[in-house]
């Protein structure tokens, strides 16, 4: 039986790999390098994220407590307005009796009359109230959109980063930079437009 030959592959895969890494080593470092800046990048946009959409909520729940204060405001409105037409029903009677009603009932549906104004008043200003606070949460909704949007690409960039530095894939990486960019533009345009912190 004849020996076999033995070949040192050790040593041809190390050389194999050392030319690998000189030749390729610049990305992966550029691809590493990248990469982590998109993961801070996602890292911050999750958390502008998160702080719109909770600033949003506690403007939504300010907004329900408003209109419930509206809607109280508006039944003491009415008991006002029946109130008063209690009071104007006794003074007809006592018009068709023919005799002159009481000052006291005057004065009193005048009294309710006036109460009635200042109640709708205050009940219009917590309706406006609860409509700016709604308004200023649903366009924090939409920047949280933006923010969320901007996580995705962010994601989405990374995982080509990965992808690319196994596969040492330059248009791989290529294609993470640019879903990282377009993660960028989204994340500076919610920060950016009218309310977006």
């Amino acid at each position: 039986m004849p020996e076999e030959i033995e070949v040192d592959t050790d040593r041809l895969r190390e050389t194999i790999d050392e030319e690998i890494e000189r030749k390729e080593g610049p990305l992966l470092r550029w691809i590493s390098l990248t990469t982590a800046l998109l993961a801070a990048l996602a890292a911050i946009a999750s958390l502008r994220a998160g702080s719109t959409v909770n600033e949003a909520l506690v403007l939504k729940t300010e907004a329900t407590r408003l209109q419930a204060q509206a809607s109280d405001q508006w039944a003491y409105y009415q008991a006002k307005g029946i109130k008063a037409a209690v009071t104007q029903d006794a003074i007809n009677a006592w018009t068709v009796a023919g005799k002159a009603a009481p000052a006291a009932l005057a004065t009193q549906a005048a009294r309710y009359a006036a109460q009635q104004d200042t109640i709708r008043d205050s009940a219009a200003v917590l309706e406006h109230r609860r409509d700016e606070q709604s308004h200023e949460a649903d366009e924090l909704l939409e920047h949280h959109e933006r923010y969320a949007a901007a996580v995705a690409l962010f994601q989405i960039s990374i995982a080509l980063g990965a992808i690319a530095a196994l596969t040492r894939n330059k248009p791989v990486w290529l294609g993470s930079l640019a879903a990282g960019a377009a993660g960028v533009a989204l994340m500076v345009l919610a920060s950016w437009a009218p309310g977006g912190g």
